[in-house]
């Protein structure tokens, strides 16, 4: 499996520091609020969210969307189709969505109109991974892992073709 890797971005260690920083910064943006509301995009936010939350010091709900634009291919189609709805009720909440990978954004920009049209206290985008630079739509994130330059990339939750997932570092993959 391993064989396809082109060249390691993040190791494990480097990863947890940047999730342990992410989850304190969290914590004090939210720490006057009751409740946080965490939503998970599948399949690939998993191991992110679980990872982060870990690291949130706040009452946190959590709850997962599943959408899609990919498919099985390396470019998004720019269809999105919503596969699984939240099972929480959000109207009046502070929600943060955590999110494994923002390139061009519009996936995303489908989702943040979706949850914001349910009337939300407040809606926030954490993602580990940004390719600005691909951006075709205008998106705020407010907390960022890491920047990453413009290749196909596997690894810690995110997959090629339901592959990869399971790594525990970031890398890069043969083309």
């Amino acid at each position: 499996m391993n064989r396809e890797i082109h060249e390691v971005l993040f190791s494990e260690e480097i990863i947890a520091q940047k999730v342990k920083e992410l989850g304190n910064k969290i914590t004090s943006d939210y720490q006057k609020q009751e409740e946080l509301i965490v939503i998970g995009v599948l399949k690939g936010a998993n191991i992110f969210l679980g990872d982060l939350v870990r690291q949130i010091q706040l009452s946190v709900y959590i709850d997962f969307m599943a959408v899609s634009s990919y498919g099985n291919s390396t470019f998004s189609s720019g269809i999105v189709r919503i596969l699984k709805d939240l099972d929480l009720e959000i109207e009046g909440k502070h929600v943060l969505i955590v999110e494994d990978i923002v390139d061009t954004g519009l996936t995303l920009k489908y989702l943040t109109e979706n949850l914001k049209s349910r009337n939300v206290a407040s809606l926030k985008i954490c993602s580990l991974l940004d390719k600005p630079f691909r951006r075709k739509c205008d998106l705020n994130l407010d907390y960022i892992g890491f920047e990453i330059p413009d290749a196909f990339i596997v690894g810690y939750g995110i997959d090629y073709a339901e592959k990869y997932r399971n790594l525990p570092y970031i890398a890069t993959i043969k083309e």
